[in-house]
């Protein structure tokens, strides 16, 4: 399950002349070409939506939630509020090995750290602006079994950005190259790559790619717009092909992988085709759609029942796994992504979203589809 050393990854590491670490692709050296991933959203790519995603349509890689660094290593230790007892629970293998690097086994970002074995390769994506915390948070990922781990310098919300971490980053080039080799030096041989944007107020790429390929992550991820944009523009894929441009003169073994307005896999490939960027990471184009990645079933061709049965059995995930450490809310906003495109769906959406409080509120309220 949750392995405290991972057989996939060299322990040997070598310093180039920049003295950055030289570390193993581990899992990146094998994927397809080109290859598509699961993009890490906060209070969505939740261990709940990843089972689905990993049965019903697994991507090529898949990423947690983004994990605050300052958050697991800053709390308190507390005395533990629940005992976990069945210990080959993924919860309980988790505690144990954090408690280890001396969090506390209540700590409820331990969460967002739980995975199965059937969504490897899976990445843990951390953000601070301490490298300390995350060469510890990195220390900490590997002990948990994962197969990389990514560094959010791309978030462009205004919490995170306050704290001087995710796309606030990229006003700090120094800070970025020391993040980096940090949390290479924590993985113990794990590959390291880095999630960011095309610049914070307007486009640096030029400036600010050669700045991250000069600390050698193994694969950057790049959002095609400003953190000042969000998301309001549609996004400049022009950037990215630039970006490989650079990255081909610079460090041509580092992957390049596009983010932004991945609507389907069609377009995800055309965008590939385009730009002759390595993969492409999608993210709310995933929502209400576990097939997104599977190859030979597409969610138009489902029916009804289908559908449906597959928002329960999400719901259901959500509310075993994380019922007890995150508001049924957040489950919520799946509802219209997964029903919207069913004929005569909109007062089932509204009742869901009005009286769907729990598991069975959703099952009750699910029963007439069904039966149909």
């Amino acid at each position: 399950m949750l392995n405290t050393q991972n057989s996939h990854l060299s322990s040997k590491a070598e310093r180039n002349n920049s003295e950055y670490l030289i570390h193993n692709k581990g899992f990146w050296a094998s994927l397809p070409k080109p290859f598509f991933a699961m993009a890490p959203m906060s209070d969505v790519t939740d261990s709940a939506f990843r089972s689905i995603f990993a049965k019903y349509g697994k991507p090529d890689i898949t990423w947690t939630e983004f994990v605050s660094a300052d958050g697991l290593f800053l709390r308190p230790i507390n005395p533990p509020a629940q005992i976990i007892k069945d210990i080959n629970s993924r919860l309980y293998i988790v505690q144990q090995i954090a408690n280890k690097h001396c969090i506390g086994i209540d700590h409820p970002l331990l969460y967002d750290l739980i995975y199965d074995e059937l969504e490897r390769p899976i990445v843990a994506q951390f953000f601070s602006r301490d490298t300390g915390r995350m060469a510890r948070a990195a220390s900490l990922a590997h002990d948990l079994g994962f197969d990389g781990i990514d560094i959010n310098m791309g978030c462009p919300s205004d919490v995170i950005c306050k704290q001087g971490a995710g796309a606030a980053i990229m006003k700090e080039p120094e800070l970025a190259k020391k993040i980096i080799k940090a949390t290479i030096k924590g993985a113990n041989g794990l590959p390291v790559s880095v999630k960011t944007r095309i610049g914070f107020d307007k486009n640096e790429i030029e400036t600010w790619l050669p700045v991250l390929l000069e600390a050698h992550p193994v694969a950057i991820t790049i959002h095609a717009r400003t953190r000042k944009e969000m998301s309001k523009v549609p996004a400049h894929w022009d950037i990215i092909a630039r970006a490989v441009e650079i990255r081909n003169k610079i460090a041509p073994d580092v992957l390049i992988i596009g983010n932004g307005d991945i609507a389907s896999i069609e377009e995800a490939h055309a965008r590939v085709a385009e730009t002759n960027c390595d993969g492409v990471m999608i993210g709310r184009g995933i929502i209400g759609n576990p097939w997104f990645f599977n190859k030979k079933i597409k969610k138009e061709n489902l029916s009804s029942k289908d559908i449906m049965q597959a928002l329960l059995e999400h719901t259901k995930l959500f509310e075993e796994q994380l019922g007890d450490i995150k508001s049924f809310a957040i489950m919520k906003k799946h509802f219209k992504a997964y029903l919207h495109s069913i004929s005569n769906s909109k007062h089932i959406i509204s009742e869901l979203m009005e009286k769907g409080n729990s598991y069975k509120d959703v099952e009750d309220i699910a029963n007439p589809l069904l039966s149909r």
